[in-house]
C-alpha cells in the first residue's frame, strides 16, 4: 500500500524572500474528485504529469496515497476536460540535513500564501526546521491542497 507521511509548515514570507533558492517548477493541478476522505488529481508540469490518489489514514500525517505519472499530453488534457477546480503553485526543493522541504508558493487565487512541506519515513522521525518555516498546520484542512483548490487562501478572513 502507498502511505505518504509528510508534515505542512507555514514560511516566514520575509525569510523566504531573503535566502537564495534554487529554480522552482511551476505546477498546475486539478482535481477529478474531491471529497473529504479521498481525492484523485492531475498534476502537470512543463515536463512531467501524475494521477494521484489520495485518501484518510490513520492520522493527520500519514495518508493513503498512489501516483502514478501520466504522459504529459494526457495530464493537460485530463485537466482540461476532467476537472473543475484546482491549485497553482510555483514548487522550490530545498535540502536540509536528511531531508527535502517541498515549498510551495501559491498563485491566483491562493496567492500570498507559502507552504513548507517534509516528507518522512515514519512519523517519529526527527528533523531540525529551517529557520525561515513557522507554525505547523500538519492538522489544518485548510491547508491542503485539495482544500485549497474550492476554499481558496482569497476568501479567507486573515
Amino acid at each position: 500500500m502507498g502511505v505518504e507521511i509528510e508534515r505542512k509548515f507555514l514560511v516566514d514570507h520575509e525569510a523566504w524572500h531573503k535566502m537564495k533558492k534554487p529554480d522552482g517548477v511551476h505546477y498546475r493541478q486539478g482535481y477529478i474528485l474531491n471529497d473529504d476522505k479521498r481525492s484523485v488529481r492531475v498534476r502537470v508540469t512543463d515536463k512531467h504529469s501524475y494521477l494521484t490518489l489520495k485518501g484518510s489514514g490513520d492520522s493527520h500525517v500519514s495518508r493513503k496515497e498512489y501516483e502514478y505519472e501520466i504522459p504529459v499530453s494526457d495530464g493537460k488534457e485530463l485537466l482540461k476536460a476532467f476537472t473543475k477546480s484546482g491549485t497553482e503553485k510555483i514548487r522550490y526543493r530545498i535540502p536540509a540535513g536528511d531531508f527535502t522541504w517541498e515549498v510551495d508558493k501559491f498563485l491566483g487565487d491562493n496567492a500570498g500564501l507559502i507552504v513548507a512541506e517534509i516528507e518522512l519515513k515514519n512519523e517519529q522521525d526527527k528533523f531540525e526546521k529551517p529557520d525561515w518555516v513557522t507554525r505547523e498546520v500538519t492538522d489544518d484542512e485548510r491547508y491542503t491542497n485539495s482544500r485549497l483548490a474550492v476554499h481558496p487562501f482569497k476568501d479567507w478572513t486573515h
